[in-house]
């Protein structure tokens, strides 16, 4: 199984509408499962603790062939160009169990 977490810092103008862009970004990437082949788990969670990052894109892929295709899936892809406008700050780590 892989799992893929991604922390993204929101710009200032998107952090004005940050409970508005938690539902529709989760309910954009949770409609991915059974599109995308392989993707078994996906969620995104807005940051309650502080720090560097406003939220969390958690998911889950049963091979590393999954994932990456995921990373090029045209879906994923219309997600990402919108949250490219919304985020100033990306940090990303991929783990295999």
């Amino acid at each position: 199984m892989i799992k893929h977490i991604v922390l993204w810092t929101l710009t200032d103008e998107a952090k004005k509408d940050g409970s508005k862009i938690i539902t529709d970004l989760n309910k954009r990437f949770t409609a991915l499962i059974g599109v995308v082949n392989g993707l078994t788990a996906i969620e995104v969670g807005q940051n309650y603790n502080g720090g560097r990052f406003d939220l969390a894109l958690y998911c889950e892929f049963t091979t590393k062939d999954a994932q990456e295709k995921y990373q090029t899936h045209p879906a994923h892809l219309a997600i990402k160009e919108t949250v490219h406008q919304l985020v100033c700050g990306r940090e990303c780590i991929d783990y295999e169990i």
